[in-house]
């Protein structure tokens, strides 16, 4: 008898795995594919082989990300039709372009790329001087943009909301580590929810702004700067690689560090 393990080295084990993962009956992805429960339930028992149309079918109803279309493709016997190049490839050349004009051009604000798992790719100008203090282990690459900024040793210590912010940074990468399935990020969690946890700090409540969004606010030498974040990615990806990069852009979220950045 197979483990549930193993059965999701198979294309249907692989499948009943991300149609519960994303919580959708057989019923409801059949209608959404167009096609019989029953025959759902003989791709997912393997009683009946998928086509490759069928595969990509099936894998764009469930919204699996391009690194998982092609595992599902592979279990199925068919190639992968989405590539993965390495960032340095000649071909992600526009990309690689692209990314640094947006960074350059959010000077003087903050901006940095990252991929899927929080390494940090590149990032402007602006980056470095709000690392200061930082341990220099945590800033040897590959650099984990999470791992800085939760771990004790890292921006922590300055982050003047650090309870909000933690907050919301665990709960995104909870979210992520859902919907991709990735392990690595499952792992990663675990890490930075063994980081000592910040008691709650009342003298920070929720204000107009944090009833929207949650800020980043980071203590300087001359002031606290508090910052609103964005995430950027591409829109049409067909390259694993580009599919799973992401601009994280910071912009003023009060008059004080608006003013910071003009001078």
């Amino acid at each position: 008898m197979q483990t549930a393990e193993a059965d999701t080295h198979t294309f249907g084990g692989l499948l009943r795995t991300w149609r519960q993962r994303r919580r959708v009956s057989q019923l409801d992805l059949s209608l959404d594919a167009e096609i019989s429960s029953r025959h759902l339930s003989f791709l997912e028992t393997g009683r009946a082989r998928p086509s490759r149309d069928m595969v990509l079918r099936l894998a764009e109803q469930l919204d699996l990300p391009l690194r998982d279309r092609n595992a599902l493709l592979l279990a199925a016997g068919y190639a992968p039709v989405y590539p993965e190049r390495p960032l340095a490839d000649p071909l992600l050349g526009p990309v690689r372009d692209l990314v640094e004009r947006v960074l350059k051009g959010h000077e003087p604000l903050p901006a940095l790329a990252i991929d899927r798992h929080w390494t940090l790719v590149a990032a402007n100008a602006a980056v470095a001087p709000l690392l200061a203090g930082c341990a220099p282990a945590l800033l040897e690459p590959p650099v984990n943009v999470l791992r800085l900024s939760l771990h004790p040793d890292g921006l922590s210590g300055r982050i003047v909301n650090l309870p909000e912010w933690r907050e919301h940074l665990l709960e995104r990468l909870r979210r992520q580590a859902a919907h991709s399935g990735d392990p690595a990020l499952s792992t990663l969690m675990a890490e930075l929810m063994g980081y000592p946890a910040p008691a709650t700090d009342r003298r920070h409540a929720a204000t107009e702004l944090t009833e929207v969004a949650i800020p980043f606010r980071i203590a300087t030498e001359g002031s606290v700067l508090s910052f609103l974040s964005t995430s950027m990615v591409f829109g049409t990806p067909r390259d694993v690689t580009v599919a799973e990069l992401a601009i994280e852009a910071f912009w003023p979220a009060d008059d004080t560090t608006a003013a910071a950045f003009k001078r």
